[in-house]
């Protein structure tokens, strides 16, 4: 076995043959100790590397010899600890194929790396510990390979040595296995005792288990067929980027991820449904006749239709779901839950929309895989949801082509990736639904009324000011002439949303109601006044989003928590210190305060009609009302 660094793994040769797989499982399975197994077997490990490594394994090391998995370990973090945080790539090569294998984390903080090193993978060695058996971290493992597509499974049975090469120890390793993993959707599962600290049955055969008489690790691996076959899949090709080297060349750049295309072949843009011919398919090294899933190349078609990146070009009798609601299998990865309502980005391919998870089907037990309601998922959750998109996306079932039935929904605040996702089919449920253009616009009641129609949010907390404040301008514009309407959140609390609590959830919920009404208010011509706590940026910024930028001014009644509570109108924190009212803002629940607002009214510094008399003065200022 020789290792080879990733600059060299460029040939043909690799390519052709090239295994990708990941070792996961529960923590201190041995993973990393396997790979740096391979790795260290291999021989070609050069006599610094070996120095460092004896340096290391006397600093960092378990075992009180070499302690392999060091080479995989680079973090200072992951040796102190000894467990792996990231993903770790390695690539090496036997005389029958070559690999590049991911070392993934077993730690269930760090599931989202798993499934990074997963999402790339075809065949996954899940390693067991032969004294604990199948922990809850390797069902976990185990699902989120069968939801990312993988249907070749190793089980390395590891550290067979502490329990004295016992086959009765890895038969019942093997039975808990199998009776758990029926319900996944595996093709193959190979079952393998192995030491990796010791190399039995990893690349060389094991005198110590005369009673296994399969293949070892390394056999195996060089002789498993996990060809996906994506050439005789549908043509699908995301375009990245449209190609105007000068006047005369219009062409569409990306990868084909799936299929193939040839010169003279019919496609069709599968969003517009817009039809052409492939003219030309340009490479850097010339034109191509053909080009395959993996190219990457220049689409130039015959006629001048409109393509932009994100388009999917297909094959026109092979096309692809557009819709704009899906149903799919989520991981979640962020700290902060998901809360359905609240607005996401969704990226698919080289498609960016922002979305919504409208529903929360179910979630998944890891350990036994049942079905459990749930309202939200927490950090490593997985559940299946409904997802709204704000326009249509093109996608296959993620079980058809993972390439375009797999999305990531990205936080719009942080920019962090908050989940990824696996589209199991499109929803249709409103698709006899248009948009119906009425005889009378907002432009021309907003005109009959001598006003720009707009949302006044005041957002703070219980006992800022809020309703006071918002009543006085409402009052003030009554008397003037305008016309307007004010929604507050106790009100709608006994109608629109008197279904709706206050947890989290509830709260991302009832804005969204509440700017859809809103929203209807602006469209007839109305100058509506919106009263709320509205605790999460998120929330307000997806009202403001709602309508035109001019047409949303964000209020911050400002003070302090303990004024607050010394006013308390409502007597509602009374009743929270009493332990009567649960999920309240400022004290068991968040509030996050405006960063930009167009108005900032300190209530300690200022009474409520003076406040009121700042907000009217902004409203005439801004050419809102006249």
């Amino acid at each position: 076995m020789i290792a080879i660094p990733l600059e060299h793994c460029g040939t043909a040769n690799f390519s052709k043959n090239l295994l990708r797989f990941l070792t996961c499982g529960s923590v201190d399975d041995g993973k990393s100790t396997l790979i740096g197994r391979l790795l260290y077997d291999s021989r070609m490990i050069s006599d610094d590397q070996l120095a460092a490594l004896e340096r290391d394994s006397r600093r960092h090391g378990t075992t009180g010899d070499i302690d392999l998995s060091l080479l995989v370990d680079g973090l200072e973090a992951e040796r102190e600890q000894r467990i792996t945080i990231d993903v770790a790539y390695r690539y090496f090569r036997t005389p029958g194929r070559s690999f590049i294998v991911a070392d993934t984390p077993g730690h269930e903080q760090y599931t989202r790396n798993m499934a990074t090193g997963a999402s790339n993978s075809s065949l996954a060695v899940i390693l067991i510990d032969a004294r604990k058996g199948v922990l809850v971290q390797t069902k976990r493992h185990s699902y989120i390979c069968s939801l990312l597509g993988i249907r070749h499974i190793v089980l390395a049975v590891n550290k067979i040595d502490l329990v004295d090469f016992s086959k009765n120890a890895f038969n019942c390793v093997i039975s808990d296995y199998t009776t758990f993993a029926t319900k996944l959707n595996f093709i193959s599962i190979v079952p393998i005792p192995i030491s990796a600290r010791f190399g039995d049955n990893v690349t060389m055969r094991s005198g110590n288990m005369p009673w296994y008489t399969g293949p070892t690790l390394v056999e195996y691996l060089e002789q498993v067929d996990t060809e996906m076959d994506l050439e005789d899949k549908p043509f699908r090709f995301p375009v990245q980027w449209v190609n105007r080297s000068d006047l005369d060349f219009r062409g569409f750049s990306g990868t084909v991820v799936s299929g193939r295309i040839r010169r003279r072949d019919s496609v069709v843009v599968a969003a517009s449904n817009l039809e052409s011919q492939v003219r030309r398919l340009v490479t850097a090294d010339g034109d191509l006749d053909e080009a395959v899933a993996g190219d990457a190349v220049t689409i130039v078609l015959t006629d001048e239709i409109d393509v932009a990146r994100g388009d999917l070009i297909v094959e026109p009798l092979a096309r692809p779901t557009v819709a704009d609601q899906c149903a799919a299998h989520i991981l979640w990865m962020s700290v902060d839950p998901l809360l359905p309502g609240r607005s996401y980005l969704l990226r698919i391919g080289t498609q960016w929309k922002p979305a919504i998870v409208t529903a929360i089907k179910h979630k998944i037990d890891p350990n036994t895989l049942e079905h459990l309601a749930a309202r939200t998922l927490e950090l490593n959750e997985i559940g299946f949801c409904n997802i709204a998109t704000s326009g249509s996306i093109t996608f296959d079932p993620y079980e058809e082509n993972g390439s375009t039935g797999a999305f990531i929904l990205v936080d719009r605040f942080t920019h962090e990736t908050s989940a990824a996702g696996m589209i199991s089919f499109g929803l249709r449920r409103a698709a006899n639904i248009h948009h119906e253009s009425l005889a009378v616009d907002k432009a021309g009641r907003a005109a009959l009324k001598h006003q720009t129609p707009t949302i006044l949010w005041f957002t703070g907390l219980s006992g800022s000011g809020k309703s006071t404040i918002a009543k006085l301008v409402e009052r003030k514009l009554h008397e003037a002439g305008h016309h307007t309407y004010m929604l507050d959140g106790d009100n709608l609390r006994q109608g629109l949303s008197r279904d709706l609590g206050f947890t989290d959830t509830d709260r991302v919920e009832n804005i969204r109601r509440v700017g859809e009404v809103a929203k209807l208010f602006i469209d007839a011509g109305l100058i509506v006044l919106c009263s709320f706590i509205s605790p999460f940026r998120a929330e307000r910024r997806m009202v403001r989003e709602l309508v035109q930028a001019e047409e949303f001014v964000e209020i911050f009644v400002d003070a302090p928590l303990e004024e607050c509570i010394r006013r308390d109108p409502k007597r509602l924190y009374a009743k929270v210190k009493a332990g009567l009212i649960k999920n309240f803002t400022g004290f068991d629940s968040p509030y996050e305060p405006p960063e930009n607002p167009e108005l900032h009214l300190d209530t300690t510094s200022a009474d409520a009609e003076m406040s009121a008399r700042r907000v009217v003065d902004h409203l005439r200022q801004a050419g809102i009302i006249f």
